[in-house]
């Protein structure tokens, strides 16, 4: 396979998931913002959306404050921000286009659909109503493609690059929801185990379709603590850590054997995987679970950045 189809498959694949993955943070600041406590003090939910969205400074250099309708403006429809709903859907039909070949019907059929259905929601939607049909529509698109790609593609080069650009994608959003929750987004004269405190980790549980899983691996009310080891360490999990990097490995190594040869990539994600794996929940809080993420997000960044050098230049 050509490095320049390789890379589009990759990128393909991760801006649909990023698509998702903001969706699903609007989906759930407007959650946190509807409950009864979360105005108490200086409440900082549209603040905590941008830094999970890893682009508060792009943010605060053209908005002086961050608000429903900034912050929804940037992360959905916004034409200046790259990481906007509206241009990882265009950027991710533009990748497809390049290598329509590579796809399946079903997939391109997908795709092309979403950009043509972006376009009718313009400038965006008059309503929270209308405008939480479309962060549905967003996420369910997504699915769409992400199930035609399970179902309609050959279990060959070309399904191995667009997933290792979903988990490194999904790897690197799970983390940075994980962190922020810890960090930003309790006010600070509100109790941890406090009402609003158990409703956030909620939410967050919500925000990965994980709420229902967590109850019935914990069978307990939720606790930071547990929500930290699902979404981190439990590879049964389909956005945890761990299973992402559980992927990760699989996808290189057949990549590896398929060209005959390993690299730098495969090495560095056997290296992250044994950490997660070694890993325990308490051990991390008492360390710091945030030092703990950053060094994640650093090491996730660096195998981006190992597959590009090996396979996609």
């Amino acid at each position: 396979m050509l490095s320049r189809t390789a890379d589009n498959l990759f990128w393909l694949a991760r801006y649909v998931e990023r698509a998702e993955y903001l969706a699903r943070i609007l989906e759930t600041t407007y959650r946190l913002t509807a409950l009864p406590l979360a105005y108490v003090g200086t409440s900082n939910e549209w603040e905590s959306a941008v830094a999970t969205a890893g682009c508060a400074s792009a943010f605060f250099a053209t908005y002086s404050e961050a608000n429903e309708e900034t912050v929804t403006e940037f992360l959905a429809f916004s034409t200046s921000n790259p990481s906007s709903i509206r241009n990882c859907i265009e950027t991710a039909r533009l990748n497809a286009r390049s290598v329509r070949t590579a796809l399946t019907i079903e997939m391109w059929d997908v795709i092309n659909s979403a950009w043509l259905e972006l376009k009718k929601w313009g400038n965006g939607p008059r309503s929270r109503e209308e405008f939480a049909r479309f962060l549905r529509w967003v996420q369910e698109s997504s699915l769409r493609f992400d199930g035609s790609a399970y179902r309609t593609m050959l279990r060959n080069d070309a399904y191995w690059f667009s997933r290792l650009g979903v988990y490194i994608e999904r790897a690197d959003n799970t983390a940075r929801i994980l962190d922020v929750k810890y960090h930003l987004l309790l006010p600070e004269h509100e109790r941890v185990g406090g009402p609003l405190d158990y409703h956030q980790w909620a939410s967050i549980l919500r925000s990965v379709s994980a709420l229902t899983a967590y109850h019935w691996v914990y069978r307990e009310n939720v606790k930071p603590w547990l929500v930290a080891d699902l979404l981190m360490l439990k590879d049964e999990m389909p956005r945890s850590l761990a299973s992402c990097y559980e992927n990760l490995v699989q996808n290189l190594d057949r990549i590896g054997n398929a060209y005959g040869r390993q690299g730098n990539a495969q090495r560095q994600a056997r290296a992250v995987r044994g950490r997660l794996q070694n890993a325990r929940i308490k051990e991390v809080f008492q360390n710091g679970l945030h030092e703990f993420i950053d060094d994640f997000v650093e090491d996730n960044n660096r195998l981006g950045t190992a597959i590009a050098q090996q396979y996609l230049m």
